[in-house]
């Protein structure tokens, strides 16, 4: 069984100890200022630091194949360490539901200060299409408890402008085969209390969505307007996938036109790319290994022909383009050197190097005045000086990314994970953002087995947020 163990403020000797014996270490209540605090959607336990969350949905748990956990790692000013942390499944004291077969608990997150008391909450879905997701609650000692959402998956944001978050519930079977299943969508207007009420509800585009599996999501604010806009992945049938695309306003969520934003069947992220003050949006196609973007304005989207697409073919871009890479598979937003624009990391998770196919890459492309561009890009695999491991077969290295400060010091640090590393077990890296972009000194790999939780073809990664 998995035990809610929280652990100590920082990686000192007599809490190395107590978590070596098993023992949980209380909490330092002490609060050391962080020196740029993250955003509260970032932060679980109220510390300014930026805390990590890792889907392990192929974990076998009480038993039980593929049922899932989620490891949730607290930053610090000297980043994520193995002993500040928390694994979360089924089994975890205060989480509502059974441990099951099959389940994926993990397969998808999301994240926000849902009930409004400072600490963000996190909330994670699964992918058997039947359970319920569950909101588990941040606060001063970390994250705790947990309330059931009629959902698999969802996405937060505050749609309606209201200064409140918001939850979308979607219920997705994904399809086995060529057709979808469909999906129900609904959205709940914030806050959404630790006993479970909230404001008023509407269901989200039911006559399209029926028809469709919805994947994943992203959410953003295109047209500056304090409303956040969604953008949904979403399986049409027949091995294509779209994109669904909905603006905020005061009256909440409202479709657009089918080709508003690319499509892809890839990683979507928000981020102001161009340093303009709009969100932009980009979507990952990894049929044809490659990622569009669309820039934001005060009217919302610009117009198709503003779009720019990006290959490894891209002068600038590392590696060569080829269509089984994957570039694009998965992607996230965020300030890297601190000059104010976000930059963009980018999975490559099909990346052959060598004879070994698969061994996988994260390239990051920088964001500037003119917009992304191929400009001082990056790359890193398991074979970069200062990346630890080794570049195999089948790792996927890029399977899941995220951006987001970890320590505290003002500009985002790189979450990779490599969800095929060791055999189908997983592992995560943090490599820390500077001025000079992505640097590999401090440099910490951790998967299951380092924070003493179920491993074996846990997919560890399958899902960073």
């Amino acid at each position: 069984m998995l035990s809610l163990s929280l652990s100590g403020r920082w990686a000192v000797p007599v809490v190395a100890g107590l978590v070596a014996l098993g023992v949980t270490p209380p909490q330092d209540l002490s609060r050391a200022e962080a020196a740029t605090r993250a955003p509260v959607r970032d932060d679980f336990n109220g510390d300014g630091y930026g805390d990590l969350a890792v889907g392990a949905p192929g974990a076998t748990v009480d038993g039980r194949s593929k049922a899932g956990y989620v490891a949730v790692m607290y930053g610090g000013p000297h980043g994520l360490s193995a002993s500040r942390r928390v694994v979360i499944s089924r089994s975890t004291n205060g989480i509502p539901g059974s441990t099951a077969s099959g389940e994926g608990f993990g397969r998808q997150l999301s994240r926000g200060d849902l009930d409004g008391d400072g600490y963000a909450d996190l909330v994670i879905g699964n992918g058997s299409g039947q359970a319920d997701a569950v909101v588990v609650r941040g606060g001063r000692d970390g994250l705790s408890g947990g309330t059931s959402v009629p959902a698999t998956n969802t996405q937060t944001g505050d749609f309606n402008g209201d200064g409140k978050l918001d939850l979308a519930l979607f219920r997705t079977r994904p399809a086995a085969g060529d057709d979808p299943n469909g999906s129900t969508a609904t959205v709940w207007n914030g806050p959404l209390t630790r006993a479970g009420r909230h404001g008023a509800e509407a269901s989200l585009d039911a006559d399209h969505l029926k028809y469709y599996d919805v994947r994943d999501g992203a959410t953003g604010d295109v047209n500056g307007d304090g409303r956040d806009d969604l953008a949904l992945s979403i399986y049409c049938g027949d091995g294509v996938y779209c994109t669904r695309f909905y603006t905020g306003s005061a009256s909440g969520l409202t479709v657009q036109e089918p080709d508003a934003v690319p499509e892809g069947d890839g990683g979507i992220a928000f981020g102001d790319l161009n340093g303009d003050g709009y969100d932009d949006i980009a979507v990952g196609g990894t049929d044809f290994s490659q990622l569009t973007v669309a820039y934001g304005s005060s009217s919302g989207v610009r117009p198709r022909d503003t779009w720019k697409t990006f290959t490894q073919d891209t002068p600038g871009v590392p590696g060569t383009d080829d269509e089984v890479d994957g570039f694009g598979r998965s992607l996230s937003a965020g300030d890297i050197t601190g000059d104010g624009i976000d930059d963009l990391a980018v999975g490559v998770p099909g990346e052959e190097l060598g004879y070994d196919d698969y061994a996988g890459a994260v390239d990051i492309l920088r964001g500037s005045r003119a917009g992304l561009s191929g400009t001082g890009a990056q790359e890193f695999t398991q074979d970069t000086k200062g990346v630890p491991g080794t570049a195999e077969l089948n790792d996927a290295f890029g399977s899941a990314v995220a951006l987001l400060d970890i320590n505290g010091n003002g500009y985002a640090d790189l979450a990779a994970a490599a969800a095929g590393e060791d055999g189908g077990n997983g592992a995560v890296w943090e490599l820390r953002g500077r001025p000079t972009g992505i640097v590999t000194d401090a440099a910490l790999l951790f998967g299951p087995k380092a924070i003493g939780a179920p491993y074996a073809k846990a997919a560890f990664g399958a899902e960073v947020e």
